[in-house]
């Protein structure tokens, strides 16, 4: 586990961020061809990466306002706030980007399930032994 991870980690009540800083990440990303970065959600206790979903320039601005994790949906064409329909919200501890500005990784306090599964993460199915094993059941 990296060592900025773990419990002895701060974890901010509330990011926020100036309209200059949203406007120095946004000129950063590479964002493709629809307006999208992928963004990466890991816990940031543990280190677990929870789920992959997509970011547009104002779903990644109401995450660095709020502190509230926000991304584009693409089925249903608009903000998706993490947990607004099942209560399992992620709240922003940290956001990065990588070397070439194409990829987004939030560092997230998740509350409960982070899949619509109800499983803990969305990375449940394994290939092991020449097989596909699901590694994770839904959470009660």
């Amino acid at each position: 586990m990296p060592a900025d991870f773990g419990p002895e980690s701060p974890l901010p009540a509330q990011p926020t961020a100036s309209d200059a800083t949203v406007a120095a990440v946004l000129d950063a990303l590479a964002f493709n061809d629809k307006g999208l970065v992928p963004a990466i959600a890991q816990d940031a206790g543990t280190g677990e990466v929870l789920m992959m979903a997509w970011m547009n320039a104002e779903a990644i601005a109401e995450t660095l306002r709020t502190g509230r994790i926000t991304y584009w949906s693409r089925s249903r064409g608009a903000l998706w706030r993490k947990g607004e329909s099942s209560g399992h919200v992620q709240r922003l501890v940290e956001f990065r980007y990588d070397c070439d500005g194409d990829t987004v990784l939030v560092l997230v306090a998740q509350t409960g399930p982070a899949c619509h599964t109800n499983r803990p993460n969305c990375f449940f199915n394994a290939v092991r032994d020449d097989r596909i094993e699901v590694i994770s059941d839904p959470v009660a």
